[in-house]
């Protein structure tokens, strides 16, 4: 019955982020569960709508408190309810820890991205994450030395620092789609490098008394 619990959970909460995404009109490509929790693989621009990722990473967690609710007042559960309630916070909790790539650590990449570069952000994030991991492990391993404890600490180094050595080819992918696809952006604002492309800005870098546009600093970069 615990498992049926757990995947019952698991399944409503990543049934949320897909049905929000096919409804925003974007396609997942895989969907992890862990025992813990799950990951979910969009097929998303990286400069498309903050907003957008941000209704697709909520509706996971307000899916699984539906479930939650709804599974409570069945019957069939009725003997379960402390196992369920155990499970769902513990799920919930989880994937809200601002680890990346749970969604969590998702969600503070999205307010970090309102102030900072891309690349830091990410970056920002990355780092961010490695503390909280090292921050659980402080609090926890001393009270819970647990063989689950310890597999669960090593998947979340594992997943960050998996995604660490993508942090060049995000930053690529997100300058070429740039190139690629005409975006419009109201903000627009004055770099010194590429390194300070933000999301949600048109950018324009000064040289030599000369501007230059995104679009040609770009073309630059990938027809040299």
């Amino acid at each position: 019955m615990p498992f049926i619990i757990i995947m019952i959970l698991l399944f409503i909460h990543e049934l949320g982020h897909f049905l929000s995404a096919y409804l925003l009109g974007v396609e997942i490509l895989k969907i992890y569960f862990y025992p813990y929790g799950g990951i979910s693989s969009f097929k998303m621009d990286l400069n498309d709508s903050p907003i957008k990722e941000f209704i697709i990473l909520v509706m996971g967690p307000i899916f699984q408190c539906i479930a939650y609710f709804i599974l409570i007042k069945i019957n069939f559960f009725s003997n379960y309810i402390e196992i369920i309630k155990i499970y769902h916070l513990s799920i919930l909790f989880f994937n809200l820890l601002p680890i990346y790539p749970l969604d969590g650590g998702k969600l503070l990449n999205i307010l970090f991205n309102l102030n900072l570069s891309f690349r830091k952000s990410f970056l920002f994030s990355i780092y961010f994450s490695y503390i909280i991991v090292f921050i659980i492990f402080i609090i926890v391993f001393p009270s819970f030395f647990k063989i689950n404890t310890i597999l669960m600490i090593i998947l979340l180094l594992y997943k960050i620092n998996d995604e660490y050595k993508k942090k060049n080819y995000y930053f690529e992918k997100f300058l070429l789609e740039r190139y690629l696809n005409n975006y419009h952006f109201k903000k627009k604002k004055e770099v010194n490098s590429i390194d300070e492309f933000r999301k949600r800005y048109n950018h324009y870098i000064k040289k030599d008394n000369f501007y230059y546009t995104e679009k040609e600093i770009l073309k630059n970069k990938f027809n040299s």
